[in-house]
């Protein structure tokens, strides 16, 4: 059974990533309007009412916006664990009967022919998770919107077939953003913030060590940094170790306006 994976869209205006085994179809959140979601599913061959379910990282609004409107819609289930549900109930809205599923972090469980397991991220939301979800012996995953990258998230993400890493910012030029509040700085750069593009580059070169061949660098900003920027500091950082970049691991773009590169795996 072939495993399905593509973003959507990555970035902090709105965020969406389908993945598909067999007859199950899922998104891992749905930050934009509902109609947005419906067109760019349409544009990779999917109808919005086959999906089977939606899967929540976290409450902010970049994650959540589509929520409610496509589970009312499509009468979609969704599943996040209790804080997340608490923290999103008023943006989200009111869920169908039985769509409400309530899953524990840290914990498997299983949607149709995905077993997806949430792991904790450092963050500032109620319990916000990524997710790495199974099919056979074949996994891909979701790591953003991190501070930093704890054991705990190497060792979730230890081997996947391919993965969407966060590369959100490059520090000088969130430094010198005259756009940005020094708070927000603040927020963006502390420990439960967003991993900057030297951070996600030292943390590729260990994935890598792990066995992780395939990584899209997401959730970039689309004021403090480039798809150029966050790729050049990756591929720098693995050239100092020696990694050759097309031959030992493959690295692209998790777009923040348009669906990302379609992986087939299996």
């Amino acid at each position: 059974m072939r495993l399905t994976f593509c973003p959507l869209f990555s970035g902090s205006s709105g965020n969406a990533l389908y993945i598909s085994a067999g007859d199950t179809r899922i998104l891992i959140d749905a930050g934009l309007p509902g109609r947005t979601i419906e067109e760019a599913l349409r544009q990779i061959g999917v109808l919005p009412e086959m999906l089977s379910a939606v899967a929540v990282t976290h409450e902010h609004s970049d994650h959540v916006k589509g929520v409610g409107i496509l589970s009312r819609k499509y009468h979609i289930p969704v599943y996040a664990n209790e804080p997340t549900w608490n923290a999103m109930a008023r943006s989200v809205g009111e869920i169908p009967r039985g769509c409400r599923r309530v899953f524990e972090t840290e914990a498997d469980f299983y949607i149709g022919d995905l077993a997806l397991y949430p792991f904790s991220i450092p963050h500032d939301a109620a319990e916000p998770v990524g997710f790495r979800v199974f099919c056979g012996g074949r996994s891909v995953a979701t790591a953003t919107d991190m501070g930093h990258m704890k054991k705990s998230v190497f060792q979730a993400l230890a081997g996947t077939d391919v993965l969407l890493l966060e590369s959100n910012h490059d520090p000088d030029l969130l430094r010198q953003n005259p756009h940005y509040p020094l708070y927000l700085k603040q927020r963006i750069l502390g420990s439960r913030g967003h991993l900057s593009n030297a951070a996600s580059a030292e943390a590729l070169l260990k994935l890598y060590e792990s066995g992780v061949r395939q990584v899209l660098l997401g959730h970039l900003s689309g004021e403090n940094n480039t798809p150029e920027l966050a790729l050049d500091t990756a591929v720098r950082r693995l050239e100092k170790d020696g990694v050759r970049l097309n031959e030992d691991i493959g690295l692209g773009i998790a777009w923040r306006d348009r669906a990302s590169r379609k992986f087939e795996i299996g």
